[in-house]
């Protein structure tokens, strides 16, 4: 993926608890953050755990640049964005399929993107929920071009190109590169859709 020019290695964390499923740790950022950095990529870290906010120290100090929380994960998210923030890392937000793009508004000041899940998190593999597309618009109306949008779930050679005209700046693909034979041509190909090549 970095010798293909992926600008961006986003790591998804499951604690099983808000979702159901259980992925990887801090020690797996630490394996890879030099090998991200040679690359001149940035290390992002979605943390799809119940209360965030207690596992930012430990991320941060593993190599995260850029952290993004669930806004539906804990009652602390502005606390939780900031502690990302006083680390020096970038933050983010993200908002699942059915949480409203206004539950963003508040923190839009403090963060330099938010993660539109286009699927229910916790599962690769999953149909791009058609009707993003328009929350994606919406989220773009609130955002303006000041916060970038970021988009993950179901993006694949057909979704990349409506999700880019919709309004999404930044997009994570899971089965759609890993799934492929040649993960690095994958990259390349929804590089260029998502640009309309």
């Amino acid at each position: 993926m970095l010798d293909a020019g992926a600008p961006i290695i986003h790591v998804d964390v499951m604690d099983g608890h808000f979702v159901p499923t259980i992925s990887m740790g801090p020690i797996v950022v630490k394996a890879i953050r030099e090998q991200v950095a040679a690359a001149g990529a940035l290390l992002e870290v979605h943390l799809m755990v119940e209360r965030p906010e207690r596992h930012i120290e430990a991320f941060a100090a593993e190599g995260a640049e850029r952290i993004l929380v669930q806004v539906e994960a804990t009652p602390n998210v502005h606390y939780a964005v900031h502690a990302i923030r006083e680390r020096g890392l970038g933050a983010g937000v993200v908002i699942n399929p059915g949480t409203p793009v206004e539950a963003v508004s508040e923190l839009l000041p403090d963060v330099e993107l938010v993660l539109c899940m286009t699927v229910n998190p916790g599962w690769g593999g999953q149909p791009f929920l058609a009707h993003s597309l328009d929350k994606l618009r919406r989220l773009k109306a609130l955002l303006g071009d000041e916060t970038l949008i970021e988009v993950d779930g179901g993006i694949d050679r057909e979704t990349i190109g409506p999700a880019s005209e919709a309004g999404a700046d930044v997009f994570v693909a899971g089965s759609a590169v890993f799934g492929q034979p040649d993960p690095a041509a994958a990259v390349r190909e929804l590089a260029a859709a998502a640009s309309g090549g």
